[in-house]
């Protein structure tokens, strides 16, 4: 073990400019101009798996971009097959201007990695493959059975991985799920992820005359499509910041007094996060604390509204029509299908008269999953955490969302140990993302740590 622990230490420099080189390349999933940049992001990464030592690694269709695949199985079937996960896309760089450097001519600075995926999740997801590196170049062999997949699509949620799992079941079936994509608390403190939310995204379009009217000659006579959505989205919550939808919260899972306990122990500083926020106040449902309301109840925001005359001085007519784009943060055990359901039922009920209106799905869709605290990755990790920080990990349940570990479980009956090292603060998806030095080698040793752990096991 020292061996290997030496090999990461003497291999720093080299494993920061391999990082470098991958940050440089612009693997931005959402823009379709950069489409050859994601795979030839797939690609450097399937060649530096194979460096490391990694066998049978190909870049393998998903309908998008390509998955990139990996493994090492010779370690017998008496031990656990364990699946790391992490995706090699990134978010657009815009407002390009609010970066102090080219966001793909990634730099050191103070310790720091500049460059966009720098944390998310470059950084994070190279971790395992150095690890791994180490492991097998000083001992010639691995301590268990492990599978690498990396995708390029999860900052456009996913959405040909659900589908991309459920045919590759047998390839990556596996008894453990280790992601790197994910984070810790803060520099010194350390947590778990037991829970996700899942995601529910639509538009809804209310119209009303077929084209844009005089106000004056209609407006007191006929509908008003902008007023009619503003009066159908005012019904979809109650005075109480309650969610009106009938039946809406009819799958949620109460929270327990050991959940509420373990929430509690997680440091929120309410008028810390309101200056954060450069909100007035605090808001939302009432009976619940603001940390259980970020964490563990669902939500339904309006993200947007459009309609009618938005330049400038007056333009006195009345709407054709107006429209809405909303999302639905859910929690276990809501569906995305059928709360969709829910929702057209209420705005077909809400609906005021003079007006016709329809919900609209988009791609945004994803379940939520709550996590055993009790799984033996989440034991094996914890006790690593634990050792590598000194303390205890704060049980958290994260209010975003991670589509593809929903569909892990689904297809292949593993839940997912969330097992990452970047930080909140680290400007994920803004301006001047960067990914500590300390967090980069503080992941290697906690990951040497967990390989060694999960090699004393026997499945």
């Amino acid at each position: 073990m020292e061996n290997d622990q030496k090999y990461l230490t003497k291999n720093r420099e080299k494993f920061n400019n391999d990082l470098l080189n991958f940050i440089s390349i612009p693997s931005i999933a959402a823009l379709p101009e950069h489409s050859k940049d994601v795979k030839r992001a797939a690609v450097w990464l399937k060649e530096r798996m194979c460096k490391a030592g990694i066998e049978n690694v190909e870049l393998m269709g998903t309908g998008g971009q390509p998955a990139v695949y990996g493994d090492w199985l010779h370690a017998g079937t008496d031990k656990p097959i364990a699946l790391i996960y992490g995706h090699y896309d990134v978010q657009p760089v815009d407002p390009l201007e609010l970066w102090d450097i080219d966001p793909f001519k990634p730099i050191i600075k103070d310790n720091k990695i500049f460059g966009r995926g720098a944390s998310d999740d470059k950084g994070s997801m190279f971790i395992p493959i150095v690890v791994f590196e180490a492991i097998f170049k000083t001992s010639g062999t691995f301590p268990f059975n492990i599978k690498f997949i990396f995708e390029g699509e999860e900052e456009v949620a996913s959405p040909n991985m659900p589908e991309f799992v459920s045919k590759n079941v047998d390839k990556l079936k596996c008894d453990m799920i280790f992601s790197a994509d994910g984070g810790q608390f803060s520099e010194d403190e350390c947590e778990l992820a037991v829970a996700y939310k899942g995601i529910l995204g639509f538009d809804i379009e209310v119209t009303g005359p077929d084209t844009d009217k005089h106000s004056g000659v209609y407006g007191a006579a006929i509908a008003n499509p902008v007023m009619a959505l503003s009066q159908l989205i005012a019904s979809i919550k109650n005075d109480k910041g309650e969610i009106a939808v009938e039946g809406f919260y009819d799958e949620v899972i109460p929270l327990t007094s050991k959940d509420k306990k373990e929430i509690s122990r997680v440091p929120f500083d309410d008028k810390k996060f309101v200056e954060q926020t450069g909100a007035i106040c605090l808001d939302g449902e009432i009976g619940y604390t603001p940390l259980e309301r970020v964490s563990a109840r669902p939500t339904i925001d309006l993200n947007g509204i459009s309609g009618g005359y938005q330049g400038a001085g007056t333009k006195t007519v009345l709407p054709s029509k107006a429209f809405a784009k909303i999302t639905c943060r859910l929690v276990a055990d809501q569906k995305p299908k059928e709360i969709l359901k829910k929702i057209e039922k209420h705005v077909e009920k809400h609906l005021p008269s003079g007006v016709t209106g329809k919900v609209i799905p988009l791609q945004d869709e994803g379940d939520p999953l709550l996590i055993p605290s009790d799984l033996d990755s989440m034991k094996l990790a914890k006790e690593v955490l634990k050792n590598i920080y000194g303390k205890d990990p704060y049980i958290i349940r994260v209010g975003g969302s991670i589509p593809i570990l929903s569909a892990f479980y689904r297809f292949l009956g593993v839940y997912t140990t969330t097992f990452s090292f970047q930080l909140n603060d680290e400007n994920w998806h803004a301006p001047n993302e960067f990914f500590r030095l300390s967090s980069f080698y503080k992941g290697q040793e906690a990951y040497r740590q967990l390989f060694h752990k999960i090699g004393s096991l026997s499945s």
